[in-house]
């Protein structure tokens, strides 16, 4: 791995070259244009490769990607190519280090990693479909670049408050996103999406500035296990940055549903009071349940950042923590978090970028 990191880009280009020249008959499963998504297949290997010890963490994390998969339309037979193209990219750039024992140990990885991914698919496959259609039924800008967006799947969607689905649109065929849940589980089985425009953003600019009422995206299955815990009475400590509030709303809405009367403070960052722009919602929340306290905290008014405000108020010993935004500020969070003596068990959060998929 130390080997390969100071030249990603060429392992990247060549492990695409090697799978497209020697298996033209998978290049139909991937985008058109690949300088969103190229880098990621090469990472998620990665990543399983250097959490291979690490059992819990590694097979929750392909089961899912596995799960997720069949949304391409990835099948068994497809695996092989992959790790003979994964093994070809790897032996070109490892350079010395890379001998029989090696390929050896990377053949054991990835036997390994497939094999979860390919079990995971199958099971999920005699249980749910490889995705769901959507049809948009409101589209509430909320600022110029934040919408919240409705939509009403063609089949029901069971999910859990706190986790994600990948979306697709129709406007960039094959390339999926993922966004959380902005509620608990309605009896309506309306979906909701808080989605920010980020600058060369393929589908969440089309999200804001395209989708309309009528149009219909595909749904990947949900993901993610920043869900509550409801067998314990422990408070909970929220921080949501940005469209991170998204989540941190839903687990509100389960806790209110589940009739539980634990305590549960939210701190919501932002940049400025004008990206607050689900505020009156999270203070309507709070007028309706008295175990919720929602404090907004905004950069350019306090100086003070979202996981340094949280160091000013507790104390927290009796809390699980829950983290949702952008990446810098889970990792920022978590440190203060654990900083301020919250063990790592008890702080939850979407693994940082999906481990290797950026929500733009």
């Amino acid at each position: 791995m130390a080997e390969v990191a100071p030249v990603a880009d060429k392992v990247t280009s060549y492990f695409y070259a090697l799978l497209f020249v020697r298996h033209p008959d998978l290049r139909p499963l991937f985008p058109a244009a690949m300088d969103t998504q190229r880098d990621r297949l090469l990472k998620a290997l990665l990543t399983a490769a250097e959490h291979i010890d690490n059992t819990d963490v590694l097979v929750s994390y392909l089961q899912n990607l596995g799960r997720g998969h069949r949304k391409y339309g990835t099948r068994p037979e497809h695996y092989p190519a992959v790790g003979e193209c994964l093994l070809g990219a790897l032996g070109r750039f490892a350079g010395p280090v890379w001998d029989g024992e090696t390929e050896a140990a990377w053949v054991r990885a990835y036997t390994t990693i497939s094999q979860v991914m390919i079990d995971a698919a199958a099971a999920d496959e005699l249980r749910a479909p490889a995705w769901w259609y959507a049809e948009v039924v409101s589209h509430d800008l909320r600022t110029p670049g934040v919408a919240v967006v409705t939509v009403r799947p063609d089949q029901p969607y069971p999910f859990l408050a706190g986790q994600y689905a990948s979306l697709e649109t129709p406007w960039w065929p094959r390339v999926w996103r993922h966004y959380s849940f902005a509620s608990a589980p309605r009896s309506d089985g309306l979906l909701s999406f808080h989605v920010k425009a980020v600058p060369a953003g393929w589908v969440s600019s089309a999200l804001v500035h395209r989708a309309r009422p009528g149009d219909i995206v595909r749904l990947g299955p949900p993901a993610g296990s920043m869900t509550v815990d409801h067998t314990t009475d422990s408070g909970l400590l929220c921080l949501g940055g940005g469209t991170g509030i998204a989540p941190i709303k839903a687990l509100v809405e389960d806790v209110a549903e589940h009739g539980q009367r634990r305590p549960v403070e939210v701190f919501y960052g932002a940049r400025t009071d004008h990206d607050l722009y689900d505020i009156d919602t999270m203070l309507r929340l709070q007028q309706s349940h008295s175990w919720l306290s929602v404090r907004p905290i905004v950069d350019q008014l306090a100086h003070l950042q979202l996981p340094d405000a949280v160091r000013e108020y507790g104390p927290w010993d009796e809390y699980d923590a829950y983290l949702s935004g952008p990446p810098g500020m889970i990792r920022n969070g978590v440190d203060a978090l654990r900083d301020i003596g919250i063990p790592s068990a008890r702080i939850r959060h979407d693994a940082v970028e999906d481990l290797v998929a950026a929500r733009d």
